[in-house]
């Protein structure tokens, strides 16, 4: 090929390569990294290994487990005490609202002798119980259509037996045959009565 006949071509300006300006900075995580011409690939494999400040806060490094959250003993702690307090409660409410005093048997007895003139009668009912805690509530009914209103007893716990009083006067001359019933009112189911006599004679005690 002769000198001559060679003549310089205009190249399409898209045959030239143009340095590659460098590429706009990344943020990642808190840290500039930088890609671009001049990049080497082992720098940018060692940029890819590099652990970032956010993964060691966050605990999230490549192979490296998670720390497991620390368990706080202040629950277990609690639930102790929360078990004592149910167990102080419900002592209390069975004391308050648990089985309650029964009544198993009720006798009532008079003097043993005639009551004579201007006399008082002492009957005398026994209230005999389980031994439970709580309050009898009885009643007295006598013979001439009067009656006592509500009374109360109240039991402690252990004591098995309650003795309760009618005092009952006469007066003038006279022969009565007086019956005394006591009634059981809460425990409910229970009553007891007794008889004795009452006798006046104020022309014997005039003679």
């Amino acid at each position: 090929m002769n000198d001559d006949d060679y003549s310089a071509t205009e190249l399409g300006s898209h045959w030239f390569e143009h340095p590659t300006p460098h590429a706009a900075p990344d943020r990642v995580e808190g840290e500039v990294l930088r890609f671009g011409p001049g990049v080497t690939a082992a720098t940018a494999r060692r940029a890819e290994n590099t652990p970032t400040a956010v993964q060691i806060w966050h605990g999230t490094l490549p192979g490296v487990p998670a720390p497991r959250p620390t368990r706080s003993r202040r629950p277990r702690r609690y639930a102790l005490a929360g078990v004592v307090l149910a167990a102080v409660l419900a002592f209390l409410a069975w004391q308050h609202y648990g089985p309650r005093v029964a009544v198993r048997d009720v006798t009532v007895t008079t003097p043993a002798q005639q009551l004579g003139c201007d006399g008082t009668a002492d009957v005398v009912g026994v209230v005999r119980t389980d031994g439970r805690p709580g309050t009898v509530t009885y009643r007295w009914e006598r013979s001439d259509g009067t009656r006592s209103g509500a009374l109360h007893e109240r039991l402690t716990r252990g004591q098995k037996e309650a003795r309760v009083h009618l005092l009952w006067t006469f007066h003038g001359p006279g022969t009565h045959q007086a019956v005394a019933r006591l009634v059981i009112a809460a425990p409910a189911g229970h009553t007891s009565s007794a008889t004795f006599t009452y006798h006046c004679d104020r022309g014997n005690q005039a003679g």
